[in-house]
């Protein structure tokens, strides 16, 4: 097999799967997946998602080498759907069963077993740099309970979302949790509870690093 679309359509082949079906575990149209196995998309975006729905090595898709490493087992392994949102819906996503059951989503996928409010959402600014940039992906739970150090995505008085690193100050006198939310990057300013309303609408779970252009 001497491209990426040839080793792809074997291994789904393999695993007597329809095209349709890889797709849908991808969050893909069917036409979109059916170019890559074809060849005529040499550089897919969605090769990570591709590799899980395939329960095979990334790098053995990539360059067929894997499979010649001896000291390397291919692990089955299950992988799950979650929906990229904006920071918009992300403001009604706990609240909304309807807006969680629309399909008009595109997916990433993770081999993390979540709970059904689970979320992927796009950094949008340098708030958090340098450890996130700008349209690096963060995979939100709703269901997890922040710790001191955690990242979360939480909203603001303003109704405004917000994306920064978790860190308690102390309790008041009704035992509540007073906490603080802190940029990555010193030109933002870090914003409080005891200055402000703020919801935490979840917490990190995953962080997506993409290659990027120098």
């Amino acid at each position: 097999m001497d491209n990426l679309g040839q080793r792809i359509r074997a291994r789904r082949e393999e695993l007597r799967l329809t095209q349709e079906q890889i797709a849908s575990q991808v969050g893909i149209k069917q036409q979109s997946y059916q170019a890559i196995e074809s060849g005529n998309v040499k550089k897919p975006r969605h090769l990570y998602e591709i590799s899980l729905a395939l329960k095979c090595d990334m790098a053995w898709l990539l360059n067929g080498k894997e499979k010649e490493v001896k000291n390397v087992e291919v692990t089955n392994f299950m992988a799950y759907k979650v929906p990229l949102i904006n920071y918009a819906q992300a403001k009604l996503w706990t609240e909304s069963n309807e807006l969680r059951n629309s399909t008009e989503f595109e997916y990433v996928m993770t081999s993390l077993e979540l709970s059904n409010k689970a979320f992927a959402l796009k950094i949008k600014d340098d708030s958090m740099e340098p450890e996130f940039k700008e349209d690096d992906i963060v995979i939100i739970d709703p269901a997890i309970k922040p710790t001191p150090g955690e990242f979360v995505v939480a909203m603001n008085g303003d109704s405004e979302v917000t994306f920064k690193k978790y860190r308690e100050l102390r309790h008041d006198h009704h035992a509540k949790i007073q906490f603080e939310l802190i940029p990555l990057n010193p030109d933002y300013t870090t914003i409080s509870t005891l200055n402000q309303q703020i919801k935490i609408i979840g917490t990190m779970i995953e962080h997506r690093i993409f290659r990027r252009k120098r």
